[in-house]
């Protein structure tokens, strides 16, 4: 038996963070093996590795550093923790993945989407998501969500990058319409978490994991 790997994407102060852990909430109330994980990060190494990344004191970094190390990150996760799980028939849901860095670096930081998806598909084995949930707003409704919050490297970065980087994501979701859904995340928090709710039950039905 497969699982299902279900992830979510979006700027900084999208509210995809939220949303996730919700899910994760409603599908564990239905009885749903899941698990929730989070890029950079989800295992002992990448979560020193997300340190390196989001420290504001190394703002010097190099572009393809910065991919590198969301590349090293992005393996070690998946072979110790997703492919594992996906194996076992578990549900895996993943606070960002392959699409952030094709709208980070590939768009954002201008490396090129060409080149971030042959990496991409080395560090995943290939593996792509059964659903994405792109939680989209405007940037600068993202950056005022954040006002009250410490910055960390990516999210005091100037407002050009991230609107490169939303737009990255659209791009992304108009080229695969049946596995992205971009959703609005303007909308009130429980509105969206309905929504979310049950387009992925759909999902989980049709893979027959839910019943």
């Amino acid at each position: 038996m497969h699982g299902v790997f279900i992830t979510f994407e979006g700027v900084e102060g999208s509210g995809k963070s939220t949303q996730a852990e919700r899910l994760v909430r409603h599908l564990t109330e239905l009885g749903v093996d899941c698990f929730l994980s989070r890029e950079p990060g989800g295992t002992e190494i990448g979560e020193q590795i997300r340190k390196i990344l989001l420290d504001p004191a190394n703002r010097s970094m190099d572009a393809l550093t910065e991919l590198f190390l969301y590349l090293a990150s992005r393996n070690q996760h998946v072979r110790e923790k997703i492919l594992p799980a996906l194996k076992e028939g578990r549900v895996v849901v993943l606070d960002r993945y392959a699409e952030s860095s094709a709208a980070y670096q590939g768009r954002g930081r201008e490396l090129g989407e060409k080149l971030v998806s042959r990496l991409n598909k080395l560090a995943t084995a290939a593996l792509r998501p059964d659903f994405t949930i792109l939680v989209d707003v405007p940037v600068q409704v993202g950056r005022e969500r954040k006002e009250q919050s410490e910055l960390d490297r990516l999210e005091i970065e100037r407002v050009e990058f991230h609107e490169r980087v939303r737009d990255g994501y659209l791009r992304i979701a108009r080229r695969a319409p049946k596995r992205i859904k971009v959703l609005d995340g303007t909308k009130p928090a429980a509105e969206l978490e309905v929504e979310i709710c049950r387009l992925v039950e759909e999902v989980l039905r049709r893979k027959g994991t839910l019943h």
